[in-house]
């Protein structure tokens, strides 16, 4: 079955969420429920949705007053929220959509015969391209890994790795594609689904090198190896702030170590996780040149 439902957290989205909205109600198949959970907006958010939700049936809007500032537990909660709603449906596959975003009419019928082709496909999106320096550049991400501003799950894969979890340094994707991964289902970016993000991830809430700074202390927190880490660092060394922006994000990951910040996986999954990326170097190296 095809029968999909999609939550949308949406704080302070003005000036982007007209064009996810018009990206969703343009899909040559339309979800059964797209519900946009206004997370204590200061701005117009809620009346732009408002102003849809009145011509199209399949559009839900909730109101909630948001507990705090700006964090990533907020978003969580946003989410569940709409989740509750989204119980009342039948439905085969749940996503998470960030609110600024836009994407082909297809995208979505496109994505879902991803998994139909294959049964074990628990998490699949799109390739996000972010608008850097005037123009719209294609994030650097692993052909396992979703950005979170994306993340459609099979049902049952949602239900098995327990929803998203609210982490103190965010990484929530992360941390769902990696228990995705640890039972069993594949997760992967199809490259040929292009996704466009209106504002680059991080830009609202922090300095780009504070934002790599809280990077490294997350890849901590979900328990990645440190020379994969640092091998990461340098592959991702020319991304914008140049150079610096990885000695940051080794900044924030020697934080994590120095205070003995706890882990936010549990054991198991901190063993797959580094056992897994063992492997992906491994492979690589195998690699012919």
């Amino acid at each position: 079955m095809d029968r999909y439902v999609i939550i949308t957290p949406a704080h302070n989205e003005e000036a982007f969420i007209t064009k996810t909205i018009e990206s969703i109600i343009n899909q040559t198949l339309r979800p059964v429920m797209w519900i946009v959970v206004n997370d204590g907006s200061s701005d117009s958010t809620a009346e732009l949705v408002e102003s849809y939700r009145a011509r199209h049936g399949f559009i839900r809007l909730i109101n909630v007053e948001r507990s705090g500032n700006r964090n990533f537990g907020n978003k969580v909660r946003a989410f569940n929220q709409g989740l509750e709603l989204a119980r009342h449906v039948e439905y085969d596959f749940i996503g998470n959509l960030d609110a600024d975003i836009s994407f082909e009419r297809d995208y979505f019928q496109r994505l879902l015969a991803e998994f139909q082709k294959d049964p074990v496909l628990g998490l699949a999106g799109g390739m996000i391209a972010s608008f850097i320096d005037g123009k719209f550049v294609k994030q650097n991400v692993s052909p396992d890994s979703v950005a979170g501003a994306v993340q459609l799950f099979r049902r049952s894969c949602f239900e098995e790795v327990g929803g998203y979890v609210a982490l103190p340094l965010g990484g929530i994707d992360a941390a769902a594609e990696i228990l995705a991964r640890m039972r069993g289902w594949m997760v992967r970016t199809v490259p040929e689904l292009s996704v466009l993000e209106h504002r680059r991830t991080g830009s609202a809430t922090a300095s780009p090198l504070g934002s790599r700074i809280r990077e490294g202390r997350r890849l901590y927190s979900l328990g990645y190896n440190w020379w994969f880490f640092l091998l990461r660092c340098i592959y991702r060394s020319m991304a914008r702030p140049r150079i610096i922006g990885s000695g940051a994000a080794i900044a924030g990951f020697l934080l994590g170590v120095l205070r003995r910040e706890p882990l936010v996986l549990p054991p198991e999954a901190v063993r797959f996780l580094r056992t897994e990326q063992r492997e992906k170097f491994m492979r690589n190296l195998r690699l012919p040149h």
